[in-house]
């Protein structure tokens, strides 16, 4: 059986890569367990290219990641969930024109792909549109909240 996965949010890598941030050390608890438990670590390129905004990609600890490209079975889920967001918190809709917001693009691509048991991030605004769609339609991965420190959401094993 192969490990789960885990696909990691823009919010972590701001967190890991900065020593000074408040959740750098819980960050780098979660970067070094999955690191010992041989958990496949992704990065979509939404969050390359959301830490390229004010970073640049030779930060990101790449030879420990994999990148997953966003691809159009991706995009479709991505619209159902989406759909299910804006019908359920009218306030994301802008003008008559629907933004689809990077976390609903990055949820799209954990439902999609099997393998990733896992979603990372520090984003509350994110948790809170994970919480709406996993109540419309079970999402095939689990939210994990950076806040809280790995030992509590893994256990006490391989610390």
């Amino acid at each position: 059986m192969t490990p789960d996965s885990v696909l990691l949010g823009t919010s972590f890598f701001l967190r890991f890569l900065n020593e000074d941030d408040p959740l750098f050390l819980i960050a780098d608890g979660y970067y070094r367990y999955f690191l010992e438990n041989e958990m496949v670590m992704f990065v979509s390129t939404i969050s390359i290219a959301e830490y390229c905004v004010g970073g640049n990609i030779d930060e990101l600890p790449l030879r420990n990641l994999q990148i997953l490209p966003f691809n159009s079975d991706h995009a479709k889920q991505t619209g159902k969930l989406a759909k299910i967001a804006f019908d359920n918190k009218p306030g994301l809709a802008l003008n008559q024109r629907k933004i689809i917001p990077n976390d609903t693009k990055l949820f799209g691509q954990a439902d999609i792909e099997s393998s990733i048991a896992y979603y990372l991030s520090s984003d509350s605004e994110s948790l809170k549109i994970y919480n709406l769609l996993n109540h419309k339609v079970r999402l095939s991965f689990q939210f994990v909240d950076l806040n809280v420190p790995h030992h509590e959401v893994f256990g006490l094993l391989n610390l």
